[in-house]
């Protein structure tokens, strides 16, 4: 998945098709510990070449071995991204002009003339790793995981105890108010 910008601008005002499956297992695995497996990726897309810089546009497809959230067990998850990337050699990028600051903070600057789209690849994969991953069991079950002295708790669960708290408890400064209603009462 690299490419020369001397054999990319052979094909300057078109574009260069790929179809690849890449295995970037080690790579990731040595980058996130928490990933278990990875299949080898499928990516499918093409570069775009002009006078402005080098467009890239693919779609991958891989599946996607971590541990469960609650359990560790190990899930599968299939994994479907759309990525683009433009990039420009550092003369182009200087040369841009009419482009506000935030587009340009979205162009990757070449830093040699070499376009390597596995670092975007590894990026994107790594950016959209999930941040809650359950097994199809835990999916399905409303009961969170406990131990002798500790049990998992939801934030509603949490919420609804911190009102019933709130409502149970009196403001010192109020205290004596409520001595007030019991005498009427007697």
């Amino acid at each position: 998945m690299k490419w020369a910008l001397s054999e990319l601008n052979k094909f300057r005002g078109s574009q260069v098709d790929f179809l690849e499956t890449i295995d970037l297992s080690a790579s990731l695995k040595k980058r996130e510990p928490s990933i278990i497996d990875i299949s080898p990726i499928k990516v499918n897309g093409f570069l775009e070449v002009d006078e402005i810089g080098y467009y890239a546009h693919m779609t991958i497809e891989t599946i996607l071995t971590v541990p469960s959230s609650r359990s560790l067990e190990p899930v599968e998850m299939p994994l479907n991204l759309l990525i683009d990337e433009e990039y420009m050699t550092p003369r182009q990028y200087d040369a841009l002009k009419d482009v506000s600051e935030d587009d340009k903070s979205l162009i990757i600057v070449l830093e040699k003339d070499l376009i390597d789209l596995t670092e975007a690849i590894e990026d994107f994969i790594l950016l959209n790793l999930p941040l809650q991953v359950l097994t199809e069991e835990e999916k399905q079950s409303t009961e969170l995981p406990k131990g002798d002295f500790w049990q998992v708790v939801s934030e509603d669960d949490i919420k609804v105890e911190q009102e019933t708290e709130a409502a149970s408890t009196i403001d010192p400064r109020l205290a004596k108010l409520s001595d007030f209603f019991k005498e009427d009462e007697q």
